[in-house]
C-alpha cells in the first residue's frame, strides 16, 4: 500500500505555492509514496483580495479537514502573520476538532514551511508557534534540522529558511524563491516522505 503525502499550504501572492510545488516533487522522488497538494480554503473576499493585489488561486484543489485523516504524512506551509501563520490556515485548522476528538491525526509526521517579508519577519517564530496545532492533535513534528548539509550554513547571498523547515524570503513581494530555498524545499519534501514511509512500515510490523 502507497504512503500518503500530503502537502497543504496557504499561498496570498504565490511564494508559498512554489516551495509546495517542489516539496511535493521531493516527496514523489521517494519510492512507494504518493502526494497530493492541497490549499486551504481562502476566507477574504475576492473584492479584497483584488484590493490587495493577490493574484488568482491555483487550480490545487481545496482540503476539508476530514481529508486529512487519509494521509499518512503532511508538510503544512503559509505566509507569515506579525511572526504566526495566517488566519486562513488558522481557521482551517480550527475546524479540525473531530478529528482531534478521535485523535485521527496522533501520530502522524508533519513538516512545516514558510515565507516571510524580511530577515526578522518569522522565519523560525511563524514554525515554532504552529507546532501547538500539531501537539494537541498529536502529531510528530518533523523538522529538517541540518540534514540540508551546506545550504543551511549560506551566507553569502540571501537564504530563508531554518532547522525548523524551508523558507524563503517574499520581500515587497517582487522576490521570487531562489534556487537554493527551492532546493531546500525538495530536500524537505525528500527527507518528510522518507520518515513517513519509515514510520508506516514499523507500523505495520
Amino acid at each position: 500500500m502507497a504512503v500518503k503525502v500530503y502537502v497543504v499550504y496557504y499561498s496570498m501572492y504565490g511564494h508559498v505555492e512554489k516551495l509546495a510545488q517542489e516539496i511535493k516533487k521531493g516527496a514523489a522522488s521517494v519510492e512507494g509514496v504518493e502526494v497530493k497538494i492541497w490549499q486551504v480554503p481562502e476566507t477574504l473576499p475576492e473584492e479584497v483580495l483584488g484590493k490587495m493585489g493577490a493574484p488568482p488561486k491555483t487550480d490545487a484543489p481545496i482540503i476539508t479537514a476530514d481529508e486529512l485523516a487519509t494521509a499518512d504524512g503532511f508538510v503544512f506551509g503559509f505566509p507569515t502573520r506579525f511572526g504566526m501563520m495566517p488566519a486562513q490556515f488558522k481557521a482551517f485548522l480550527d475546524s479540525t476538532g473531530g478529528l482531534w476528538r478521535t485523535q485521527q491525526l496522533a501520530g502522524k509526521p508533519a513538516g512545516i514551511f514558510y515565507s516571510t517579508g524580511s530577515q526578522g519577519g518569522g522565519q523560525e517564530t511563524t514554525a515554532l508557534t504552529a507546532i501547538t496545532q500539531l501537539v494537541h492533535h498529536g502529531m510528530i513534528f518533523v523538522p529538517i534540522g541540518y540534514t540540508f548539509g551546506a545550504g543551511m550554513f549560506e551566507m553569502e547571498n540571501v537564504k530563508g529558511g531554518s532547522p525548523y523547515g524551508a523558507g524563503t524570503y517574499a520581500g515587497d513581494g517582487s522576490r521570487q524563491p531562489s534556487q537554493l530555498e527551492l532546493d531546500q524545499a525538495f530536500h524537505q519534501g525528500k527527507y518528510l516522505a522518507s520518515i513517513t514511509k519509515k514510520l508506516k512500515k514499523e507500523q505495520a510490523a
